[in-house]
């Protein structure tokens, strides 16, 4: 196998890593923005595909496989975001007779589409939300399936997520504009406005199960983990596994999610995605048919290498071990992105006059930054995840503290502040907080309102 990684950043430098382990020779990717980017510095080779906007590099297709043609790549590795579930990408390095490392494009095809995942949810006999049971094409149509499933709801992307083309709605009269504004959010997103109803869920926990799977039967369960600390319906901070949790639930999870995989002829690794209300009801959300931003707390307490497994798969093996992985211990992700807190997250680019990122027992750092290097404006703007493993969650909990506290960055705004106040936060340090918890617990969160240090 000589390995092509389609993406950039800390993911194409951890796909990398893994790879060399292996002796699987690495060819990076890059635009001219990311030319001296630590992944072109570890990769076998190198190959500019365009200029820094994404829609002339790193999502142009035929500059993707044109690489991994000229390269002699034999397989492709998406990472996450980008390409990593365009089904039209996985068809066309087929096409090529290049290996797609990730799930089949018709899977992709049925899971990217919300509403088509929800019925793939449904005949695996996973509990879902009421809502529509398909897009609605007009407001008339989004009224009455909000009504039927009782406000307030959701009107969502049927076409993607990320929480781009999604609105909260409370009553009837604030459909129409709330339908608009999400309609012209899809289209601009995915190039599909397509929209479907769910009811909204108050007061829950946002949490995920990871599964990997072979497809010739062997499917693996590596657990859950806690995603509710969410700016924007997109997440800050993840822990596995999640906390007070009840038991009954957990494993009704676990095991509903090993048969939907079976069902589904599901291969390589997916996340399934569930709301769990107060009364530890689970109900599924989507699958995302990719390895996720937050897999290293995963790999934590489980020793698994993830990506070790996909490549495993994709090269027609089986994986080394299947059924539901206990966890052992306890490990929390701080998504450190270039955004300022006080400004309603907006994004920040620029220099990094410092970048000195804690070290020492239990910490994992996944960055592609040096002090010094530019970050650019362009892509998604997480700079590095700073991950926390101890023997049990209050000690996990204290090495997040102490690490956070030693992690130095300077020259633009980012989260890690707001990492440091959330660490000292009391509901968060007893494990107890859901989908609301910035907006609940503004007040005692200062860097959600301090001007950036």
């Amino acid at each position: 196998m000589k390995l092509l990684v389609a993406n950039r950043g800390e993911i194409a430098v951890r796909i990398i890593r893994t790879a060399r382990e292996l002796d699987i020779p690495t060819v990076a990717v890059y635009s001219t923005a990311d030319v001296e980017s630590l992944a072109v510095e570890l990769a076998d080779e190198a190959v500019c595909i365009g200029p820094p906007p994404a829609s002339e590099s790193y999502l142009r297709i035929a500059n993707v496989v044109g690489a991994a043609e000229v390269t002699r790549c034999t397989a492709v590795h998406p990472g996450y975001g980008f390409l990593s579930e365009n089904a039209t990408f996985a068809r066309a390095c087929a096409d090529n007779g290049i290996t797609f490392v990730g799930p089949s494009p018709e899977v992709m095809e049925r899971m990217g589409d919300k509403v088509d995942a929800k019925a793939a949810a449904r005949e695996a006999g996973l509990p879902v939300l009421p809502g529509s049971d398909g897009p609605v094409g007009t407001v008339a149509e989004a009224i009455a399936a909000a009504e039927a499933a009782g406000f307030p709801v959701l009107l969502k992307a049927a076409a993607g997520g990320g929480g781009r083309g999604m609105r909260r709605v409370e009553t009837a009269a604030e459909l129409p504009a709330a339908f608009e504004v999400a309609q012209r959010e899809a289209e601009a997103a995915f190039s599909d406005g397509s929209l479907y109803v769910e009811k909204l869920l108050e007061g829950a926990r946002h949490v995920e199960v990871q599964i990997m799977a072979d497809g010739l039967g062997g499917v693996l369960v590596a657990g859950d983990r806690e995603c509710s600390i969410q700016r924007r319906h997109q997440k800050l901070l993840e822990e596995a596994p999640a906390p007070n949790l009840p038991d009954a639930t957990r494993t009704a999870m676990h095991e509903a999610c090993l048969r939907a995989a079976r069902v589904w002829g599901y291969r390589s690794a997916g996340t399934m995605e569930f709301l769990v209300d107060a009364g530890g009801n689970f109900y599924f959300l989507e699958l995302n048919a990719r390895l996720q931003v937050e897999h290293p707390v995963t790999e934590l307490v489980t020793g698994l290498d993830l990506v070790a497994e996909q490549l495993r798969v994709a090269n027609g093996g089986l994986l080394s071990q299947t059924g539901i992985v206990e966890a052992i211990g306890a490990a929390i992700e701080c998504r450190i992105n270039a955004e300022d807190p006080a400004k309603d997250f907006m994004p920040a680019a620029g220099r990094l006059k410092e970048f000195r990122l804690a070290q020492g027992p239990g910490i994992r750092v996944d960055t592609y930054c040096q002090q010094g290097m530019r970050v650019p404006p362009y892509y998604d703007s997480l700079v590095a995840k700073l991950c926390f493993w101890a023997a049990d969650r209050p000690r996990a909990v204290a090495r997040m503290a102490r690490g956070l506290d030693e992690t130095h960055i300077e020259g633009i705004p980012t989260t890690l502040a707001l990492h440091r106040d959330i660490a000292q936060e009391l509901s968060f340090r007893e494990g107890r907080y859901t989908t609301s918890y910035l907006v609940e617990m503004a007040d005692a969160l200062p860097s959600l309102s301090a001007p950036p240090a």
